[in-house]
């Protein structure tokens, strides 16, 4: 008889009884409510106290954040020379909490900080007692290179630095200035926060300017996150419309002037109050060069020793060493209004060949003064010039002849075309701080017969050296005015342009036939008239001088100018020089602003490679009309000056006459 085989596994095929299901039932059921109030009450939780215990959860880890810092653009002249730049330094930090953490680290971390980057040792004991629970302590910014991995080579060596902890070095940048002073005025300097705080630094602070990056992350004492770097975003780079080199030119005569000239009559006062010089293309409006004397070191700028002894220095007040500062730091060119002088004369005759009262053909008398209103208003030249025809009227700087033309032209006109050659206006100039003549320019209202025979030859209104220069490129480019600008175009770190700065004509001042008549009048007073040391062998040069006597009057206090082109046939160059109250006997003398013009143009002219006479007389450029005709361009012209008030005086302004009229006043 067969026996039958046990099944393997048989018991896996018997049913649980009921009561036991019933209880496994009962369980997982009591499991699955279980959970269901779990989830529940974590969801309360975290809808109820969740930013509570996230913050909790996160006072328990360590967060890092660390800046990454931008690189602030450069600031480059017109051939590509840098002329700003960032360099970059880094930052000494302690955290001071890691390095308390070990009480064997704290002595030769010190010494590390004192050897290594002569750090004072009880300044740096005193930190740490101060701010034991510092993770972010800067002892000392703006380290170099060099410094810094003199450092790494010491945090590296474990052997000779073993308990050396708690120190790390923070990248930055410093503002490097590689000429120093050279055209301080015009470029300026940011401070340590990325601030421009003059000049192109200030006027282009956002084109210059990046945006910092960042790496962060959350760190515990198990493990430490992955960190998240977000990269920093580089400034733009400005390139310039200077020129480095004729920059350097002109600031050489400056300062050779002002040393020839030092303590000559003030002793102990430097050689002027203020030179500037303003170089134009004009053409263009570009500032090709721009100084003031004094100026100052872009990387030192609050050193005062190039002005005052440091004994004086010193002995100043805070609100003292404020105010030179401001000084210093204040460019002549942009800031300061003065009474131009007898600069402003072909805007006078300009004026009268557009609105066509003259032509040109005239002739008037000088016998040394001319009574205006009730004043006799002298000439510079008492014993009077006799008969003048306009050209020599301008040449030897007539007083009489110019107030003669003045009243031809009449108020209305006068002062409309002071008007459209922008004086008492914004030139619009890329950089800050420009100062407004607008109070100190009469209207049609309130211009008397003497107001209208002063300003015809420069006195009793202000004027900038940026109008002045702007104006006269008008004057001599066939009548464009032209805003003047510093900056060419702006580029990316890579060198890729951005934006690029176009010549931009504002209005047409004068007619090509007015402008050719101004240019033959200015080329004479350099060929025999009051500027012919202004002559420069193998160019033709046009210009006109300027003696203004300053307030008060009689005090002896002048500033002197003078204003240059070549050649004159097509002017390629223009030239500003101011002398504010030069170190002499006489600051009434013009020679030394013509001097100063002529050795600036003497190297300049050579430089800018400027056309010669020879080459003009075979390209012959000269497009003069030989048929006396004019034609009056004002009629075509659109007035777009807005000014509402039509008020052009304050109050508080009263004219003085003094220097031009007699000893007594004809009732």
């Amino acid at each position: 008889m067969a026996r039958t085989k046990k099944r393997r596994f048989e018991f896996l095929r018997k049913k649980f009884p009921k009561r036991m299901q019933t209880k496994l039932v009962v369980l997982f059921a009591g499991i699955i409510l279980v959970f269901v109030a779990l989830i529940a009450r974590i969801t309360y939780i975290n809808l109820s106290k969740g930013d509570e215990y996230t913050k909790t959860v996160l006072n328990q880890q360590e967060y890092t954040s660390t800046v990454i810092p931008f690189q602030r653009g450069n600031i480059i002249d017109r051939n590509g020379t840098t002329i700003a730049t960032s360099e970059r330094v880094y930052n000494v930090i302690l955290d001071v909490a890691a390095l308390l953490e070990d009480k064997k680290a704290l002595d030769p971390t010190v010494k590390v900080l004192v050897d290594c980057f002569g750090l004072d040792e009880t300044e740096v004991r005193q930190i740490i007692e101060d701010s034991p629970k510092s993770k972010y302590s800067i002892l000392k910014k703006g380290i170099d290179y060099d410094t810094a991995k003199a450092f790494e080579k010491v945090d590296e060596d474990n052997d000779n630095y073993p308990n050396v902890t708690g120190i790390w070095l923070e990248q930055d940048y410093k503002r490097i200035y590689p000429y120093n002073s050279l055209a301080s005025d015009l470029i300026g300097f940011s401070t340590t926060d990325n601030i421009g705080t003059i000049g192109i630094e200030n006027s282009y602070n956002s084109v210059l300017n990046g945006t910092n990056g960042r790496s962060y992350g959350y760190q515990t004492e198990q493990s430490t996150s992955e960190y998240t770097i977000q990269n920093a975003v580089n400034g733009n780079n400005v390139v310039s419309t200077i020129d480095v080199t004729l920059q350097d030119i002109v600031e050489d005569a400056i300062l050779e002037f002002n040393d020839e000239h030092k303590g000559e009559y003030r002793t102990g006062e430097p050689g002027s109050a203020n030179t500037a010089v303003v170089i134009m293309d004009p053409n263009s409006g570009e500032i090709l060069a721009e100084s003031s004397y004094p100026n100052f070191d872009l990387n030192d700028p609050r050193d005062l020793t190039t002005v005052y002894d440091q004994s004086v220095i010193d002995a100043m007040s805070d609100d003292e060493l404020a105010e030179n500062y401001n000084s210093l730091w204040r460019n002549f060119a942009v800031s300061d209004a003065y009474e131009p002088g007898s600069t402003i004369k072909p805007f006078t005759v300009a004026a009268a060949l557009e609105t066509g009262v003259i032509t040109g053909d005239e002739t008037y008398y000088c016998g040394g003064f001319k009574h205006v209103g009730d004043y006799d208003i002298y000439c510079h030249n008492r014993s009077g010039d006799g008969t003048l025809t306009v050209e020599q009227a301008v040449a030897y700087s007539c007083n009489v002849g110019l107030m003669d033309i003045a009243e031809q032209i009449g108020v209305a006109d006068f002062t409309r075309y002071q008007r459209i050659f922008g004086f008492g206006q914004y030139t619009g100039i890329d950089l800050p701080a420009e100062a407004t003549t607008e109070a100190l320019l009469y209207n049609e209202d309130n211009m008397g017969p003497t107001d209208l025979a002063t300003n015809s030859f420069g006195q009793n209104f202000n004027v900038t050296m940026t109008q002045m220069v702007s104006a006269y490129a008008s004057l001599v480019n066939g009548g464009n005015y032209y805003e003047p600008h510093v900056v060419k175009e702006v580029q990316d770190q890579n060198g890729r342009v951005l934006e690029t700065k176009d010549p931009q004509i504002v209005r047409k001042t004068i007619s090509e036939q007015t402008s050719e008549q101004i240019k033959s009048y200015l080329k004479a007073v350099v060929d025999y008239g009051t500027g012919v040391k202004a002559q420069v062998e193998g160019y033709s040069i046009g210009g006109k001088t300027g003696t203004a006597e300053k307030l008060p009057r009689n005090q002896g206090k002048y500033l002197l100018s003078f204003m240059g082109f070549a050649p004159v046939e097509n002017p390629e160059v223009l030239i500003y020089c101011v002398i504010d109250e030069p170190n002499a006997g006489d600051q009434s003398n013009t020679a030394y602003v013509v001097e100063l013009a002529n050795k600036i143009m003497s190297q300049a002219l050579p430089y800018l490679s400027v056309t010669k006479t020879a080459d003009e007389q075979q390209s012959g450029t000269s497009d003069a009309p030989s048929d006396g005709t004019y034609t009056d361009f004002d009629a075509a012209y659109q007035d777009d000056y807005n000014n509402d008030s039509g008020d052009y005086s304050t109050d508080d302004y009263k004219p003085d006459y003094t220097d031009w009229v007699g000893d007594t006043v004809t009732e």
